[in-house]
């Protein structure tokens, strides 16, 4: 027992450690605080139209919360270095949980994407947690690929590879959007671990040729890009989301309608709960207060920039990068979507919208971010 407590303690210390970043964790709490008041306003009309309460997301998100800063502080107190060890298992568990969705006893179909795996009663998205288990592993093996990273059969394939093995599984799914924010998220890593910006071009390239074939095969995926751009082609079938979408940010005007008086949230604008939830914060609190929260994602991604170039060893910096870089591009693709500058893709806007799964792979996601930052003496 006395053995094991040593273990347990020296897991939890690491190295040197210093004061964790507060300003990134004042960011992610102010996020989250705004988030659960919009969340209680947006779904009070459809919570209580299906199941009797208004409050029926609010207290299931404040649950997923709880749970969630358990995860955060677990994360933030133990060494990120000890998730290297383990990075080759976490690819296995990454490609494992993403092929339990096609097991007919386990999957849980939402739309028309089968992403969900029922456990205990309890709802699932595996490639939310992918999203970071991936990640660690790609951290760990550019950290030790440093001196091979510009022959292509040592570093390029085998990434693409991985890469594409994660990819087929989430296309069979389908989710674009996971597929955009993993496939975007790991080209950067890529880079930042000292990728050759020829290899980069190549990937790029080939990336997007993968796309303009997925959404030729895949008609629906085609429309999305149609919507972007011309929303009123068909305004009442295809493209309605966007729609409704763009009338309730344009109504929100400077200031928004006033908390709580959405017009749109009243069984206008689908998924409310979810991908749609900036479409209401807009229409409610107006252009400033939706200009401030996109500040304040950008303000997270700043912070975790400053984490990485601080960070004491590759892995580190890598992982930051690729933490900060994943949040504020899921963020952008959701925004993006909901004022039309980017096409709809249905993920969800991080630390706010409806979701346990994506709550509890950001909180993780934060506290391994922030126990990086415990190892680093701040200079700002």
């Amino acid at each position: 027992m006395a053995s094991l407590g040593k273990i347990v303690l020296k897991l939890i210390r690491g190295r040197q450690q210093y004061e964790p970043d507060w300003k990134l964790m004042i960011a992610v709490g102010a996020i989250l605080l705004f988030g659960l008041m919009m969340l209680a306003s947006a779904t009070s009309a459809f919570a209580y139209l299906r199941y009797g309460d208004s409050y029926y997301f609010f207290k299931h998100q404040i649950f997923g919360l709880v749970i969630g800063l358990v995860v955060f502080l677990f994360f933030a107190n133990i060494d990120y270095r000890f998730w290297k060890k383990y990075a080759f298992f976490l690819l296995l568990a990454s490609i494992a949980l993403l092929a339990l969705v096609f097991i007919p006893s386990l999957s849980a179909d939402y739309g028309k994407a089968r992403s969900w795996i029922n456990v205990f009663g309890f709802s699932l998205q595996p490639s939310e947690i992918v999203k970071l288990c991936f990640l660690i592993y790609l951290a760990a093996w550019l950290e030790n690929r440093e001196k091979k990273l510009h022959d292509v059969y040592q570093s390029t394939i085998p990434f693409l590879i991985s890469l594409g093995i994660i990819s087929l599984l989430i296309i069979m799914q389908p989710d674009l959007g996971t597929l955009m924010i993993i496939a975007v998220t790991s080209i950067i890593v890529y880079f930042v671990g000292g990728g050759s910006f020829k290899h980069i071009i190549v990937l790029f390239l080939l990336g997007s040729l993968a796309v303009a074939l997925l959404v030729q095969f895949k008609p629906y995926q085609l429309n999305r890009f149609k919507c972007l751009v011309d929303p009123s082609f068909s305004s009442q079938d295809v493209c309605y989301q966007v729609n409704q979408s763009l009338i309730a940010v344009g109504s929100g005007g400077l200031w928004g309608r006033g908390l709580g008086q959405s017009r749109q949230k009243l069984m206008y604008l689908p998924e409310v709960s979810g991908d749609s939830i900036f479409a209401v914060i807009s229409e409610e609190v107006g252009f400033v207060f939706s200009i401030a929260l996109i500040i304040a994602f950008l303000y997270f991604f700043y912070r975790g920039i400053l984490i990485a170039k601080q960070a004491p060893d590759r892995f580190g910096r890598i992982l930051a990068v690729g933490i900060a870089s994943w949040i504020a591009i899921q963020a952008i693709i959701n925004i993006g979507g909901m004022v039309n500058i980017m096409p709809m893709t249905g993920i969800t806007l991080p630390f706010i919208s409806y979701g346990g799964s994506s709550l509890l792979a950001t909180l993780a996601a934060v506290g391994i971010l922030v126990n990086i930052s415990k190892h680093v003496i701040k200079d700002d």
